[in-house]
């Protein structure tokens, strides 16, 4: 093998690597770094605090707390479950130690309750819900037990 043609075999395979590498990388990023999760967004100081009712279309409901000490602007953020289903957020800032609930039922909004307006239950044993901001960074995750 001359050297012209093993330099041309190690330059393809270092492309081939990165790209490797970084398509790795981006399926861990999308598909199993939220498992990872605690439920708490560390930039936002957001915590998924659970889902009751669950299976109930009257009573499901997710509680979304600010558990940081700044004030968390949620207005356009989404909340998004493992079917696709997306909720987003009207205008709603979420004090320090604030907390609201989403109410997978049609409802009235108010300053602590919001209503997705499902028809049916959204939510399953297994299911992650996970909180995205305006940019669709995801910021909290929760897995259903």
């Amino acid at each position: 093998m001359t050297r012209r043609r093993l330099v041309l075999y190690l330059l393809l395979n270092v492309l081939v690597s990165a790209a490797v590498t970084g398509l790795v990388l981006f399926l861990y990023e999308r598909f199993v770094r939220p498992d990872c999760a605690s439920g708490v967004g560390a930039a936002t100081g957001v915590l998924i605090s659970g889902v009751v009712g669950l299976g109930d279309l009257q009573t499901e409901t997710i509680t979304l707390t600010n558990i940081g000490d700044q004030p968390i602007v949620l207005t356009g953020w989404m909340l998004r479950d493992s079917d696709g289903e997306v909720f987003t957020f009207p205008q709603l800032t979420l004090y320090p130690g604030g907390a609201v609930r989403v109410h997978t039922a049609s409802g009235e909004d108010s300053i602590t309750d919001l209503h997705w307006g499902s028809s049916e239950p959204l939510w399953k044993s297994g299911e992650q819900v996970v909180l995205y901001d305006l940019q669709g960074l995801a910021r909290a995750f929760h897995r259903i037990p």
